[in-house]
């Protein structure tokens, strides 16, 4: 009831005049093993951690340490991905025959069960250049009919590349590029459809109007990132924290996203465990010496109630999204 009548008061802040468009995308890592499942533990341990009692994340997951190959948990994961109002899931990939390459069909088959949307979210792998990601792409959509790709780096290579190649990187007219970038013009240059941030520190709230105004004056889609929150101290080490604030920092974030005029939203992220951005439910855990983070006091909830907080404030910001959505429908970029 109190996280009901917060979203309440919320409500009241969003502007009249916020316009957004099509979907709420989630940023989903198919990255994880187990010593069970998997023969070892893969991501849990990076960084030197010892699984199961240390793990690399500052926060411990409610259903304990999962393998990406178990089908059970990509459905459960798919059933709450739902529940929480996400239309799509854009899969950390890094190559053809990597572990996430070879854990898709699972997650294609799960997410289509739940009426989830599967995009790529392609990495830097050893070895990508633009001409091995118009291979990937034409890969990706010819066996999982993916249409939606979201680079990170892009501009790891030069915008004339992209530009130079974008035939082959639409090798079908309803696929869509969005480059991971706040440099609209770049993103144009290279002739990408739209533009989203990822990175919640770097590019906060305050950068979404700007972001958008620019994106939209060059015909590009937007898509802001909104995010819970940054720790990524056990993860990989990083001294740079973004706090929570009890779930004030996803609010503010989701409140300038739907001002801004976004076409989109992506949320980083739905488990990227090592820094921090999850919202899959955590829980608060003592394990030998180690001591995690929890959800605790979000929205004014504790104990068990608070573990699924992020994804309950989640549908509630993607409705408020959705029903926006109906005053200006997303259309590709020209």
């Amino acid at each position: 009831m109190r996280l009901f009548l917060l979203g309440l008061v919320v409500a009241l802040v969003v502007p009249a005049n916020a316009v957004a468009g099509g979907r709420v995308s989630a940023f989903y890592y198919p990255w994880y093993g187990t010593s069970s499942a998997d023969g070892s533990y893969q991501h849990w341990s990076q960084d030197g951690h010892a699984p199961p009692n240390d793990i690399a994340s500052s926060y411990y997951p409610a259903i304990g340490l999962y393998s990406s190959s178990d089908k059970l948990v990509i459905d459960a994961q798919m059933s709450e991905i739902r529940g929480a109002g996400i239309d799509e899931i854009a899969v950390s990939w890094w190559g053809k025959g990597s572990p996430e390459d070879l854990r898709m069909p699972a997650i294609v088959s799960a997410a289509g069960k739940r009426g989830v949307i599967v995009a790529a979210h392609i990495e830097p792998y050893h070895g990508r250049t633009v001409e091995s990601i118009a291979s990937d792409i034409a890969y990706l959509a010819g066996r999982y009919g993916i249409r939606t790709f979201y680079i990170y780096r892009p501009f790891d290579m030069a915008p004339g590349d992209w530009a130079d190649n974008h035939p082959l990187l639409h090798p079908a007219p309803d696929i869509t590029l969005y480059a991971q970038t706040a440099l609209a013009g770049a993103a144009a240059t290279a002739r990408f459809d739209g533009v989203y941030t990822y990175d919640i520190v770097t590019y906060g709230g305050n950068s979404f109007h700007r972001l958008c105004a620019e994106a939209h004056a060059m015909h590009l889609l937007c898509a802001p990132s909104v995010g819970p929150g940054y720790n990524a101290k056990r993860g990989s080490g990083d001294a740079v924290v973004k706090l929570r604030k009890r779930g004030q920092t996803y609010d503010a974030m989701w409140r300038a996203a739907l001002a801004s005029g976004a076409d989109d939203v992506t949320i980083t992220s739905f488990n990227e465990w090592h820094e921090g951005t999850q919202i899959e439910p955590a829980v608060a855990r003592r394990r030998a010496r180690f001591r995690y983070l929890s959800y605790d006091g979000a929205w004014g909830l504790h104990g068990a109630e608070a573990e699924s907080a992020y994804l309950v404030r989640t549908r509630y910001w993607s409705d408020v999204f959705h029903k926006t959505a109906l005053l200006q429908p997303k259309t590709k970029a020209s």
